[in-house]
């Protein structure tokens, strides 16, 4: 319990409510953007599994809009910090439907497992502090690191349960990395890096091998700390950069689910370090 319960600060949180409420606006203009359109073209929708249990009505453009304004304005007051519960509580499900819509043309974006996750535990957790102040609270409280073990534990999920999935699709053998699958992936999706390296068929095996290994090693880093537990972000992140140069394909909505293993809190305390030391030096400044 003491393992999936850690004290985290509060400011922690705060930092998290205002990144992923903004990036769920980027998110439905850039990435799920296709749920208005299933409102206005209700033929293209076959519920998933999820909606199907939850008998959840079909879109159509009353509904799809008005979802749409109620995210827009939810995780605008949700970032702010002001009334975190109360909007928090409106984006999880506001959203969770909003995938559910955008994706169910067949097509179910894994990168978004940690997202959804997050948007549904950050309400768990209250705070005394609001607004700016917020950012500052270094109260620390294990309903905060809960949502955090959370968060953690459905990123290092999305890589490993990828890596489940390669397996069973070659029939429970190392198929996988052993395929042309990467080649495949260029040459349906061509870009100059990635053309590049169809004239090195080798390099694209090791890109697999290793990126197999990665992803069934990848539970190691929510026991790892410190600088080690850095790099093993740090090369995740690698990976994607990797895959956004070779493929076009990104991880957004994972990625930024990564700062969930950032020590955010620390960031009021440098950016009010950083002021007095500006404040200190004025009077010497040259006029």
């Amino acid at each position: 319990m003491s393992w999936f319960t850690p004290p985290v600060a509060l400011a922690r949180i705060a930092w998290l409510r205002t990144v992923l409420y903004l990036f769920v606006i980027l998110d439905m203009h850039a990435f799920v953007r296709d749920t208005l359109d299933k409102g206005e073209h209700p033929g293209l929708y076959q519920p998933l599994f999820l909606a199907r249990l939850l008998d959840l009505p079909k879109p159509t453009v009353a509904n799809t809009t008005t979802l749409y304004f109620v995210l827009i304005v939810a995780c605008v007051v949700g970032a702010s910090n002001y009334f975190p519960r109360v909007a928090g509580w409106i984006v999880a499900p506001a959203f969770t439907w909003w995938v559910l819509i955008g994706m169910s043309d067949g097509k179910v974006d894994h990168d978004h497992l940690a997202l959804v996750i997050a948007l549904w535990v950050l309400p768990t957790v209250g705070g005394a502090r609001r607004g700016r102040a917020s950012y500052g609270d270094q109260t620390r409280a294990e309903a905060a690191g809960w949502a955090i073990r959370c968060i953690q534990i459905c990123v290092i999920a999305t890589y490993f349960l990828s890596a489940i999935a390669k397996l069973r699709s070659g029939h429970w053998t190392l198929a996988w990395p052993s395929s042309a699958v990467l080649t495949w992936a260029i040459v349906r999706r061509p870009h100059p890096v990635g053309e590049w390296l169809l004239h090195h068929p080798w390099m694209l095996q090791i890109f697999q091998w290793v990126g197999i290994v990665a992803e069934f090693c990848s539970p190691v880093i929510l026991w790892l700390k410190g600088r080690w537990q850095l790099l093993g972000a740090l090369f995740f992140l690698g990976f994607h950069a990797a895959t956004t140069a070779i493929l076009l394909i990104h991880f957004l909505p994972t990625v930024v689910c990564w700062l969930a293993f950032a020590p955010l809190e620390r960031v009021a305390g440098w950016l009010h370090g950083r002021r007095l030391r500006r404040q200190n030096l004025e009077p010497f400044a040259v006029t």
